[in-house]
């Protein structure tokens, strides 16, 4: 075989000559900085959140060691930035950078961590023996321990509000909700959460259930709370499709939710993963010859998959083709893969924040809702999961009127003309607010984008009554042709709102709904009698 030409092999990674002095010039200022405080015994403890403790401040020696981290850690930060390397690339090597500067901290090793050596001798030991206990406990369990676990149950203190399974196949649950209000709007909400997650976030407690507001609100509300499929299990659902979940997933509930409530049209909500399959479902209903739904609400969804954020460091051909030939033909993609990856995409926050205080220190961490649903992962059918890692994040082919298909129908989301509601986080690292913006290019009807502070998970789950965080939003509903088409002009012109989104959303969404009727009480029908109490034994069914 003759030797590859040299044009094949990458070039080393570069650094212009005068970039580099002036990084090395000022790591030596700081590092002469640092040493000069220590000598003169006037360096304090770093601001950093993970040095605050006064075991940190009473060692200098350790405090020492910190601020040296720190500056390593900005050095790597700046020689990255400074590398002559493609954006994709200069990516990958941030994310690199990331996991190995964050796995260095001193805070992570007991031989560094004085807060976790004081720990240990203020409980004579008994931090330790805690710590290992944990540890141990983890290992059993395949996972790493988020919140205190045992301080909550589904159904009894998450997932509560009250309601039915009143219809399940192979792929999903539905389940209605009780009303609360005498009236109710005419048109039902079908709601669609992401498969790759449980639909309790949305249904937490009492206090931020997105569910509970929304039928407080006066709507008829369904839910799919999708299957978790298991290694067990021998009906076949590790090999359920793409396909699948759109006919016999979204189009089987809307169908099913229709017949129930009675209505020709209904509303339907996506969010995250859920609102891409809802999109596709209803494209693909258009293409059948039917028009179910007559709002579309999305949350933090990505249906232009051209700006992907952090996960685009995952995302290449040889992934897909390796994955492919795993799990292509059948097999689950594992919840315990899923939840380290997203965990990692933040490691100092959900990874290593948990290695000091339930390993080093021995500690119980708090009991937090949104943290026990983020350890309940799920697994996911292998064909599923490489039909969208392929069309979505690899291909981009959704956007594409005509280029995916389901049998012999063409999705194409320019068919929907429904009104549509689009919501984005502002500091989303999972769904980037403009890529969630860039489905206002995509579909026809009328739309209204509002744009939310925080995160993917806390700028969605933000009520009202909590008086937290703001909003963006124009107030107003906008033909397709008039929204601008770059989001950064979008957000020039919004007002900002303090508190939360919902009651705008809520709003818009009565006008969708019909006039209001009066509530039945009744659930399901004489064809769809409730099978079992929501939230129903799928959501039950833990991965690890």
């Amino acid at each position: 075989m003759n030797a590859p030409s040299s044009s094949k092999w990458p070039a080393p990674v570069a650094i212009a000559p005068d970039l580099l002095a002036e990084i090395q010039a000022e790591f030596s200022r700081e590092w002469l900085r640092i040493v000069t405080a220590a000598q003169q015994g006037q360096l304090t403890a770093p601001k950093d959140r993970r040095f605050r403790s006064e075991a940190w401040s009473a060692s200098p020696s350790h405090s020492f060691n910190a601020h040296v981290y720190l500056l390593s850690a900005k050095v790597v930060d700046q020689l990255v930035d400074a590398a002559q390397v493609s954006d994709a690339l200069r990516n990958r090597l941030r994310f690199s950078a990331m996991q190995w500067v964050e796995a260095m901290s001193p805070a992570n090793y007991f031989a560094t961590n004085p807060d976790a050596q004081q720990a240990m001798i203020d409980s004579n030991g008994e931090s330790l023996l805690k710590g290992a206990r944990n540890l141990l406990q983890d290992i059993q369990k395949g996972r790493m321990t988020q919140t205190d676990e045992s301080g909550f149950e589904l159904g009894k203190n998450v997932a509560t509000t009250e309601g039915a399974v009143i219809y399940q196949n192979r792929l999903f649950q539905l389940i209605q909700y009780a009303p609360i209000t005498e009236k109710v709007h005419q048109k039902p909400l079908l709601v669609v959460p992401p498969c790759i997650n449980k639909f309790y976030i949305l249904d937490l407690q009492a206090s931020n259930s997105f569910v509970r507001h929304a039928v407080a609100a006066g709507f008829t509300v369904m839910l799919v709370s999708w299957r978790n499929p298991l290694e067990t299990d021998t009906d076949g659902i590790d090999a359920a499709t793409w396909a699948d979940y759109l006919q016999d997933g979204v189009l089987e509930a809307i169908k099913v939710t229709s017949t129930v409530t009675r209505q020709k049209q209904i509303n339907a909500l996506g969010f995250c993963v859920g609102g891409t399959l809802l999109a596709s479902a209803l494209a693909l209903a258009h293409a059948q010859g039917n028009d179910p739904v007559s709002s579309l609400t999305l949350l933090t969804t990505l249906l232009d998959f051209e700006e992907t954020g952090v996960l685009d460091v995952f995302v290449d051909e040889a992934h897909a083709q390796t994955r492919e030939k795993q799990l292509g033909a059948g097999g689950l993609l594992s919840a315990r893969e899923l939840g380290t990856t997203f965990s990692f995409l933040r490691p100092a926050e959900l990874v290593w924040n948990y290695v000091e205080g339930n390993y080093l220190k021995g500690e119980i961490p708090r009991a937090f809702d949104l943290l026990y649903w983020n350890s309940d992962g799920t697994n996911l059918p292998g064909p599923f999961f490489t039909w969208y890692f392929r069309n979505t994040y690899l291909e981009n082919n959704l956007k594409t009127p005509g280029r995916v298909k389901v049998g012999k129908y063409p999705l194409d989301l320019g068919s929907l003309t429904m009104p549509t509601f689009i919501y984005g986080s502002r500091e989303d690292h999972i769904v980037p607010w403009q890529s969630a913006y860039a489905s206002t290019s995509l579909l026809r009807g009328p739309m209204r984008f509002v744009l939310g502070a925080s995160g993917h998970i806390a700028g969605v789950i933000n009520p009202p009554a909590s008086g937290r965080r703001s909003y963006w939003s124009h107030g107003v509903d906008y033909a397709c042709s008039e929204m601008p088409a770059k989001a950064d002009v979008w957000l020039q012109g919004a007002q900002e709102h303090v508190g939360s989104w919902w009651p705008e959303w809520l709003e818009w969404l009565a006008v969708q709904s019909g006039k209001q009727v009066r509530a039945r009480t009744r659930l399901g029908n004489t064809r769809h009698e409730p099978i079992e109490k929501a939230p129903g034994a799928f959501v039950k069914t833990r991965a690890v």
